[in-house]
């Protein structure tokens, strides 16, 4: 009979569930401030998080409602594609098939926040130990990863902080392959030999013979197809670095003239990359269609210009950031985005991976490879910043399918902190190897609790540096006249950044509204505000008469200051609409 009892304790043991629970351990740790009010209050700001919200609740929605019109929104009006504006955010559709209308949406939306930086923690962590490094190496790397202070800017972008998916992508896709830059540490300190493949019939030595896994080959394709339905904002360089990935392995494979892999890894390899390369086919559909319809939206040199920081904004960290938030103040006055420009991955983690080019476990070659690739990184993310105005650095990425979608190269720095805390981990690894060493010529068992505390400290320092004070704040309440209003509707005032509210609470009952704020302005909804800056006028009930308008929102609170701040006196009298006065609005019937 099996004993259910050990089953449980080695379960519980083992290393990846620790690292797991530790996961999500820390990261509810770092953001317990989303789970003081989770229904009614956001992190960073009520902006683009109450976007997010919205999108992952309409996927939901959708997915359950009406799968074929996905990309159709019920904001903007009459526009279409309006999913395709922005990140889609797809991949957590499955999450928002429980729960309705705004509280439940800004609830997910924290859990999500929680979640995702759980996923990072955890997936730094998979690739690192796949690649070759040690516990405590693989933990600087999972850490630096998820505490990056130029994260902290990003609090209020979901899509941006949800990373982890392609870390455990590549940790799955390396494993499958048997991909390893350093062979497997013994407890003893004794680097172990990988076992023979199954069925190999080659005449390799023992200690040079891949054991491939098909099957982790397919999982890793299927998470990294999950991480590219959340959005192509950070999903499109992963698409590239996938696609170096492999330009990269089969060079190395031709290079050592190895024998072919087995027909099981090929086929995986072609199955999962079929999947992945159909699924960006598909995704990119609806985007091409809204550069199609919207040729404006396309991002050239001048729009990355926009959004290019400085040189020092590598050494800057975001305001959010409790170490050197106000200490940075001066530089990030003198950036003109500093949420996008304030860049710095760590100041600890520059210098433990400085050490990690001379102190390391890695081979010469790799500790080359990942500084070069550190630094491309940081180029492209200086946008037109760079050598040659950009023209030796990002803007060549502008002639790649689908970065003229993308206004944002900072974000690159994603990349930038992944290899930088690789190099990092394999100084702390070569700490560990050293400190064990020491304590072997002393006779001792072990190092003592100095030496091992020597080792965790980068650990611990890099934590520490990556700590905020991200506010939480708390989410306008839906108007309950709101609820009862015909579709299509209009809410006025109408800008981008409060349209953002509309949107939200519009998931009450994803009732068709003009309002949506987004990174796309259509040209339907920009001639709807224009005629409507007149409301109630002759020619602004004509106009939205005319595109299907049937009621009109005047948000009282909100219209304080403002030309419609008279809208329960001013005459409509031959307009053909009438007007019902509440107390949290004043709602119009445009009558057909």
């Amino acid at each position: 009979m099996v004993d259910r009892a050990a089953t449980l304790r080695r379960v519980l043991g083992h290393e990846w569930t620790i690292a797991a629970l530790a996961a999500v351990f820390l990261s509810l740790l770092l953001t317990r401030g989303a789970l003081a009010d989770p229904a009614h209050t956001l992190p960073q700001d009520i902006w683009d998080p109450s976007l997010v919200s919205y999108l992952i609740a309409w996927d939901g929605h959708a997915l359950l409602h009406n799968p074929a019109g996905i990309w159709h929104l019920n904001a903007f009006y009459p526009a279409s594609y309006g999913l395709a504006y922005t990140d889609s955010m797809l991949g957590y559709a499955p999450f928002a098939i429980i729960g309705t209308g705004p509280e439940a949406a800004v609830l997910r939306y924290n859990l999500l926040y929680i979640l995702a930086l759980a996923l990072v923690l955890f997936g730094g962590y998979a690739l690192a130990r796949q690649l070759g490094l040690g516990r405590t190496g693989s933990a600087l790397v999972g850490v630096a990863l998820a505490v990056a202070p130029w994260r902290l800017a990003q609090a209020g972008h979901l899509q941006i902080l949800s990373t982890g998916g392609m870390f455990l992508a590549l940790a799955m896709l390396a494993r499958g392959h048997a991909v390893r830059w350093r062979r497997p540490v013994s407890a003893q300190g004794e680097r172990s030999e990988p076992p023979r493949e199954r069925g190999s019939n080659t005449t390799l030595p023992v200690s040079e013979q891949p054991v491939h896994r098909p099957g982790w080959v397919i999982a890793g394709w299927l998470v990294a197809t999950w991480q590219l339905t959340i959005g192509f904002g950070v999903g499109l360089p992963f698409i590239y670095v996938l696609l170096a990935c492999m330009i990269g392995g089969i060079a190395v494979w031709a290079y050592r003239r190895q024998p072919m892999p087995g027909w099981r890894l090929l086929a995986a390899d072609g199955v999962g990359g079929l999947v992945f390369a159909t699924a960006a086919v598909l995704l990119a559909q609806p985007y091409l269609k809204v550069l199609e319809l919207y040729p404006y939206t396309r991002r050239d040199a001048s729009w990355v210009a926009l959004y290019s920081p400085p040189v020092s904004g590598l050494f800057t960290a975001p305001a959010e950031s409790l170490l050197w938030g106000e200490a940075h103040a001066t530089s990030r006055a003198e950036m003109s985005i500093p949420g996008e420009m304030a860049l710095l991955p760590g100041f600890v983690l520059y210098a433990v991976a400085a050490a990690g080019l001379v102190f390391s476990v890695w081979p010469l070659l790799v500790r080359v490879a990942l500084a070069f690739g550190a630094v491309a990184f940081m180029i492209f993310s200086l946008g037109t910043e760079g050598p040659a105005d950009g023209h030796a650095g990002y803007l060549m990425l502008l002639n790649l399918p689908g970065f003229e979608g993308i206004r944002t190269p900072g974000r690159l720095m994603l990349w930038t902190t992944l290899l930088l805390a690789l190099l990092a981990g394999g100084a702390v690894c070569a700490l560990g190897a050293l400190v064990r060493e020491i304590a072997g010529f002393r006779g001792l068992a072990r190092p003592t609790p100095m030496a091992r505390a020597a080792v965790v400290l980068p650990v611990l320092l890099v934590l520490l540096e990556g700590l905020g004070t991200t506010a939480h704040v708390r989410v306008p309440q839906a108007p309950p006249t709101l609820s009862t209003v015909a579709a299509p509707y209009l809410v006025l005032p109408t800008q981008q950044l409060w349209d953002m509210h509309v949107m939200l609470w519009s998931t009450d009952r994803f009732a068709k509204t003009v309002n949506g704020g987004s990174g796309v302005v259509p040209t339907e909804q920009d001639q709807i505000r224009r005629a409507a800056a007149t409301f109630p006028d002759a020619n602004s009930v004509g106009y939205l008469r005319s595109v299907g308008v049937r009621t009109v929102v005047v948000l009282r609170d909100r219209a304080y200051g403002t030309p419609l701040q008279n809208a329960a006196t001013t005459p409509i009298d031959g307009l053909g609409i009438t007007r019902e006065v509440h107390p949290d609005a004043v709602v119009f019937q445009l009558t057909p």
